[in-house]
């Protein structure tokens, strides 16, 4: 049988990665279950652990108040990548039209002569030199339209011209998608580009919106976040309502006698002495004699009309007209 030296010899120790195999390993018959098979991985992954640790120990190390510190060595294993290799991202229209021109990208200076001050100023940015909007006075051309606002047409022309760029922009990712070649920093948000078939940019929400956001899904529990596990620097969530306050069912000490407090302090404002300045004792009687009396003439008022049903209806002569019998008769 082989030494234990013999074997350590046979296995391969990357310490640089922390890493060891055994490159002659076989298995002299196939384990006759799944448990001896893991028995088997078991034993020989705990030999090539102790293999790293026995090289580990044989390092030159530095004592610390941890322990023992030693340096690895650089590695020796060229290990895959974790994420495949990036696709080249297809060229723009603009880059196929430079290619076909002959055009070559030629690097501009990041300071240029401002004519309107007589200085150097940056290129691009704030501030920057020969700014179409701190030109004061714009000089008419033959071919300018009579009543046309010059600023006007200045402003909406770069209007045009940064939609257009935002434009060629989003095809040129939509392109990229095509291909898979989407820039890392736009993977995460390609869902969210109008390239995807949307119209309309999306909203940029704002500090106040994502604060109230937050809010809402900490207070989103049954205990309103008061027993959920904070983050680190997060601030207590603001209530922007009041707490309905309930008195206890059950009476006990202490905050149980609240109820009955409160009931004892109503029917005392009801029976002492100064009662007459809450309750109006002449204001009630009054209202009690006046419905006394309403309710005595309603009974009168029946009574008289079912004795006037009983009695016999009278007979009217009819008022004689002018010019009447009486004179013919007299004739």
């Amino acid at each position: 049988m082989e030494t234990e030296q013999q074997q350590h010899q046979q296995l391969q120790v990357d310490l640089g990665n922390l890493m060891a195999f055994n490159p002659h390993h076989h298995f002299p018959s196939l384990p006759s279950s799944r448990e001896n098979l893991v028995k088997e991985c078991l034993k020989q992954g705990t030999e090539l652990v102790q293999a790293i640790a026995d090289n580990l120990f044989n390092l030159p190390a530095t004592e610390d108040v941890d322990g023992p510190i030693v340096k690895l060595p650089p590695p020796t294993t060229r290990l895959p990548r974790e994420k495949h290799i990036p696709k080249p991202k297809p060229p723009t229209k603009w880059e196929l039209f430079a290619k076909a021109r002959g055009i070559k990208n030629r690097k501009k200076d990041k300071i240029e002569y401002d004519e309107q001050t007589g200085t150097w100023k940056r290129r691009y940015g704030y501030d920057h030199a020969n700014d179409e909007d701190n030109v004061p006075i714009i000089e008419a051309k033959m071919t300018d339209e009579p009543g046309e606002d010059p600023f006007a047409k200045r402003r909406s022309e770069k209007k045009k011209h940064v939609e257009k760029q935002e434009k060629n922009r989003l095809q040129n990712l939509k392109q990229a998608a095509k291909f898979g070649a989407l820039p890392s920093h736009v993977q995460l948000a390609a869902t969210a580009l109008p390239i995807t078939g949307t119209q309309a940019m999306p909203k940029k929400v704002s500090k106040d919106e994502l604060g109230n956001v937050a809010g809402m899904a900490a207070t989103a529990t049954a205990s309103g976040g008061k027993f959920d596990k904070k983050l680190a620097g997060e601030k207590p969530a603001k209530h922007s309502r009041k707490y309905r306050k309930f008195l206890p069912v059950v009476e006990g000490t202490g905050i149980g006698k609240q109820e009955k407090e409160q009931t004892d302090k109503v029917l005392n404002q009801l029976l002492s002495k100064n009662s007459h300045e809450i309750l109006n004792v002449n204001k009630a009687v009054n209202m009690y004699n006046v419905k006394k009396e309403k309710k005595k003439r309603n009974r009168e008022e029946k009574s008289s009309a079912t004795s006037s049903k009983l009695k016999p209806k009278k007979q009217f002569k009819k008022p004689l007209k002018k010019g009447s019998s009486k004179k013919g008769k007299a004739k």
